[in-house]
């Protein structure tokens, strides 16, 4: 599992990056034609929680496209185990995350990262859903964003299930509409937060994820 230490050494864009991520985003640009919206209401510094809906695989690519800031990943762990691409994941931003359990590691760096007034991106539903409509959430993010006080971005993503559908090895060209959402206030945290706020702020992230999914929905 991936430490608190190694994180910090690439929280600047490395050559790494800035050569991976270009690259990305110029194979993007080309096969889905990405057109995004809201940009302005990231916060151009300070702890922010991007909460994109999760339709596919690739959603994570187009948080290239919303900001300059470097964001941060929670990715599954499985994909750290692939022969010499740990370090590269690592370089780009992600850190590992076992899924279906009380992974403490994964979040504390999650926390470790927006106490650093960085960017985290933290999909809400967990893993890849399908349909029209965003179920209830987990409650991680709305915890994390009282935890540290950090601003919760929703991000509607359309497309990329057509782009590379669930169970899909190989994507396919695709057009993709990316809607960023207005920011939601942490809950309030003077102490140890209540259950029913961490419900009610969960609830306000589901209504305004779906709102951000709906529009990009209706953009293609």
């Amino acid at each position: 599992m991936a430490n608190e230490q190694q994180l910090s050494l690439v929280t600047r864009k490395t050559l790494t990056y800035r050569a991976v991520s270009r690259l990305i985003k110029i194979l993007s640009a080309a096969l889905f034609r990405p057109t995004v919206s809201g940009q302005e209401h990231i916060p151009a510094t300070g702890p922010v929680l991007i909460a994109p809906i999760h339709r596919s695989n690739i959603d994570f690519v187009f948080t290239l496209f919303l900001s300059k800031r470097k964001f941060f990943f929670m990715a599954k762990h499985s994909l750290f185990k692939i022969p010499g691409l740990s370090s590269l994941f690592m370089a780009l931003g992600a850190f590992p995350v076992v899924r279906g359990t009380a992974d403490r590691d994964s979040m504390a760096l999650a926390e470790s990262v927006l106490r650093q007034g960085l960017p985290l991106v933290l999909f809400p539903e967990g893993t890849r859903k399908e349909g029209f409509h965003v179920e209830p959430l987990h409650d991680g993010a709305a915890f994390v964003a009282a935890r540290t006080g950090a601003t919760i971005v929703p991000v509607g993503i359309a497309g990329t299930d057509k782009a590379m559908p669930r169970g899909a090895k190989m994507f396919r060209p695709a057009k993709v509409r990316v809607v960023v959402g207005a920011p939601i206030e942490p809950p309030n945290n003077d102490g140890r937060v209540p259950r029913s706020v961490i419900a009610t702020k969960t609830e306000e992230i589901r209504v305004a994820l779906e709102a951000a999914y709906h529009e990009a929905l209706a953009g293609l």
